[in-house]
């Protein structure tokens, strides 16, 4: 019997960011073939609509890539591409159009929902099949296009919130696919109508999809637990993960391992690296990241790996917020260092960096020079040509200094190869 593989907790880290795209070294200027292979790395690209600073969507690519035109972006992403679609694979996300397939049985268990007799959709079977009926002779239509057209029925069965909570039960279901945006608003069309046809004709058994998704984000995660293998595409059946991840480990994809400090009640948590997993001896990189960035969207292991414990606090009442509505964590070397609340101020042209915060195993005369690195390629990437520090946060001061005093010039701080 071969021993268990054993991995300190900083090769670990260094693991899952060298899978993240971490380790690799930024273009000098970033094309489409650049976010292609990032997608391929993290398999999914959750989209939210919240844009204090950036949207979530557009920061992944950025922390990774360094700065890049936005534009770049939505013509890859949120303009009607054949290689790009949005499902629910996490939250609502980007990820590859050949992946539709995997998510037919996510897909038919909402279409046994609309079964139910007491269900939404069979109530409002009516309003289904006129959305049914109006993409089908239009083709793609955004929801505003089926405002202008609706029927002008008053008490009766015509109720705007009514036809728009359609378009997204039939999107759930598989019947309506997501054909780019217009600006944010989404078009929604029949699957058939944006989704190649030889795709719709093959869809994936559930085990099989349960488990190719699975060696995904185990590639995409480097070294993983069950709990952060089921949490990457939200499959919430830890029995078919661990079948799945039996299979893996018997076709040679997957290697148990035991990483020292990751534990429960005393005991190493089971954990498990895939074969294409590669450990750098540093990781040499400085990065804001987004919320919703794999890297720290699954708070356990968040915490399990970088001992950050994370919850952004949009929901929380201002007086009662700890570090900020919207707050990034900030990833320098192997470590989290800190968070930072940031706001785009257009009209001002400034960042206003409205908390910054320290993590206890920072260093902050070391830490606090990349961090404002970090900061002046952010205002840089969005256009902004000062930054202000608000004196809110144990970093604040620190990062001020670095930044040259309180409200600082963006340029003089930009790396020179931007």
């Amino acid at each position: 019997m071969t021993s268990t593989a054993a991995l300190s907790a900083g090769e670990a880290r260094r693991i899952a960011l060298a899978a993240q795209g971490f380790s690799r070294r930024m273009p000098d200027a970033v094309a489409s073939r650049h976010l292609h292979r990032s997608m391929q790395r993290l398999g999914v690209l959750q989209i939210d609509s919240v844009n204090v600073f950036a949207r979530s969507h557009y920061m992944p690519m950025f922390s990774r890539l360094g700065a890049y035109a936005p534009e770049l972006l939505d013509r890859t992403f949120l303009s009607r591409t054949t290689h790009y679609v949005e499902y629910l694979a996490h939250e609502a996300a980007f990820m590859p159009v050949e992946d539709w397939a995997l998510w037919e049985f996510r897909m038919a268990a909402w279409r046994r929902r609309a079964a139910d007799p007491d269900s939404w959709m069979h109530a409002n079977a009516r309003t289904l099949d006129w959305v049914r009926a109006e993409l089908r002779e239009r083709g793609p239509l955004r929801p505003a296009d089926l405002r202008d057209d609706a029927p002008r029925e008053r008490g009766q069965w015509w109720d705007w919130d009514v036809a728009k909570t359609a378009l997204e039960h039939l999107w759930r279901s598989g019947e309506v696919a997501i054909a780019g945006r217009a600006g944010f608003e989404r078009r929604y069309g029949l699957a058939e109508q944006i989704v190649p046809a030889r795709i719709l004709a093959s869809p994936v058994p559930q085990r099989d999809a349960v488990r190719e998704l699975v060696r995904r984000a185990a590639r995409s995660y480097g070294v993983a637990t069950i709990s952060d293998l089921n949490d990457y595409y939200r499959l919430r059946d830890q029995a078919a993960v661990r079948d799945a991840v039996a299979d893996l480990v018997e076709t040679g994809e997957l290697e148990p391992v035991v990483v020292r400090g990751w534990e429960r009640s005393g005991r190493p948590l089971p954990a498990w690296r895939h074969r294409d997993a590669v450990l750098p001896r540093r990781i040499d990189r400085a990065a804001l990241l987004t919320p919703f960035d794999p890297v720290v969207w699954f708070r356990d292991r968040a915490l399990r790996v970088f001992d950050f414990d994370y919850r952004i606090e949009i929901y929380v009442p201002a007086d009662k917020r700890r570090y900020g509505y919207y707050s990034l964590p900030v990833l320098v070397g192997d470590r989290i260092v800190g968070r930072v609340d940031l706001k785009a101020d257009r009209a001002a042209s400034v960042l206003r960096v409205q908390s910054a915060w320290w993590e206890g195993h920072a260093t902050p005369e070391a830490d606090a020079p990349r961090v404002a690195e970090e900061l002046a390629r952010a205002a840089a990437w969005q256009g902004l040509e000062r930054i202000s520090v608000s004196g809110w946060g144990d970093a604040a001061d620190a990062v001020a200094r670095a930044l040259g005093g309180r409200e600082a010039d963006v340029q003089r701080h930009v790396h020179p190869r931007e």
